[in-house]
């Protein structure tokens, strides 16, 4: 079954189905429900009358054309009444994903007085003496913010800040659960440069630190770069980094399957944006000194104009050491790994044939990559993609709650390279050599260790390196 006809959640509904209350009826809704290809998850009871029977059948569906389908052919059955059908992630949307809840008690006088009027004026004074002690007596703690302005939203492309809210919330829902962090979507109206880290910088003393999301490149660089000059709070854009450390996690262990060494090997990277560019300068930094990098217009090198993409330019003067030039399927000849953060279909089973022996391939592209890991389960050695249907899923949510995690634990100032690194090598650690197979490079994203040693890592990095706040001068007694 193709990748795109293949039942999802994400087209899962919910069919209130009345029968006839006698033996069969369920298994004849069923039959026809999977003759359709539907995938039935779930089929609950509601009630009993006389001789009918009444049942919510929640069902995955490949998608929303197939869900009508599936909906319509049960509307026809002789005997059965469809009295409603739900899309349920829709239904989960509802209201949004997210709420605000209060930690502390407010059942009495003395309860409000302490956390709100007349008592929290002494916290108000105490941040006042000393600034610092905003970390520690507000939500400035545990706190950050969750920005972007909806311009390259993963898969959807320029979508505008509304539309983005969506996804901001499930970010923010994913730093909570796998971290521990309290995260707040703050999608804004403009995509200017200027604003965007003059909105930044405005509000920073609410926050703990700085989540830059689907923000275009390369205004995501610049955007990221000021911020980290001017202000003194962990600025990360989850996009560039979080893609380029769990990247480097797979590739730490993808390379202990293979025994290759990156000093030996020739990489190349398809997609020169966000993500592309974060994680050619991790692997660079790991080890890796042949780097061919591809936009749409061939292989970066130093021949090449890039106007005021100082991104690019800078690539193209510290990779590409041979000054390869032409298309992707030019410079993919002789190649020993592929890492893919650009578009469904970039890559051939004729261009995986002409890398070198025991490939490693990463098709990253979301939802459909380069290219589909069964066209090459005989060549390559390992696969691995951004699809959860497949081993080996590159997701960013290995990283990103450890990281803000530890820097939030540590009182971290910056995120370093550093702590990106410890980061990647924390991550790969947590599968174990007994453990490691070509289907198993990195760990689930329910394995709560994932978030616990990342953090652990990153914290232990900002504290050896001194880029930590100083305590708060101000006492309570």
């Amino acid at each position: 079954m193709a990748a795109k006809d293949r039942p999802s959640a994400q087209y899962e509904i919910t069919m209130r189905i009345e029968c006839p209350h006698e033996p069969g009826w369920i298994a004849k809704i069923a039959g026809l429900i999977g003759a359709e290809n539907g995938a039935i998850r779930a089929i609950d009871l509601v009630d009993i009358r006389k001789d009918r029977s009444l049942r919510d059948y929640s069902v995955e569906c490949s998608s929303l054309e197939h869900a009508n389908a599936i909906v319509g052919i049960l509307r026809e059955l002789e005997g059965v009444t469809v009295h409603s059908a739900s899309d349920d992630t829709f239904q989960m949307h509802a209201g949004g994903k997210l709420e605000i809840t209060s930690k502390v008690p407010l059942a009495t006088r003395s309860d409000l007085s302490m956390a709100y009027t007349p008592g929290v004026a002494r916290i108000c004074k105490a941040i006042e003496s000393d600034p610092e002690a905003s970390f520690q007596l507000t939500i400035r703690k545990n706190c950050i913010a969750v920005v972007s302005d909806g311009s390259a939203v993963l898969g959807l492309g320029n979508i505008g800040a509304a539309a983005a809210l969506p996804v901001m919330e499930g970010k923010a829902i994913l730093f909570k659960q796998f971290g521990g962090v309290d995260a707040f979507p703050l999608c804004i109206d403009t995509q200017d440069p200027q604003e965007i880290i003059a909105f930044c910088k405005a509000i920073a003393p609410s926050f703990g630190g700085i989540n830059l999301e689907d923000i275009s490149a390369p205004r995501c660089f610049e955007i990221e770069d000021r911020l980290q000059r001017a202000l003194d709070i962990p600025i990360f854009h989850d996009d560039q980094h979080g893609t380029a450390i769990v990247a480097l996690a797979a590739v730490i262990n993808a390379l202990k399957i293979t025994g290759k060494r990156p000093e030996g090997m020739k990489l190349v990277v398809s997609g020169a944006g966000a993500a592309g560019v974060s994680c050619t300068k991790i692997l660079r930094e790991f080890g890796f000194s042949n780097i061919v990098l591809c936009d749409r217009q061939g292989a970066l090198h130093k021949g090449r104009e890039f106007g005021d993409n100082l991104a690019k330019r800078w690539l193209a003067d510290n990779t590409n050491p041979n000054a390869e030039k032409g298309g992707l399927k030019d410079v993919i000849a002789g190649a020993d790994m592929f890492v893919g953060v650009s578009a469904p279909g970039m890559l051939t089973r004729e261009d995986v044939q002409k890398m070198n022996a025991e490939p490693i391939v990463f098709a990253m592209a979301n939802p459909v990559p380069e290219i589909m890991p069964e066209e090459i389960e005989d060549i390559a050695a390992v696969v691995a993609t951004g699809r959860s249907d497949y081993p080996n899923q590159i997701n960013n949510v290995l990283a990103f709650p450890g990281v803000f995690r530890g820097a939030l634990d540590a009182g971290a100032v910056t995120i370093s390279e550093e702590m990106k690194l410890a980061a990647a090598h924390a991550i790969a650690s947590v599968v174990g050599d007994d453990e490691l197979s070509p289907d198993y490079i990195v760990p689930s994203v329910f394995n709560l260790e994932v978030s616990r040693v990342v953090a652990d890592a990153v914290a232990c990095i900002a504290r050896e390196r001194g880029a930590v706040r100083r305590p708060p001068r101000t006492t309570t007694l």
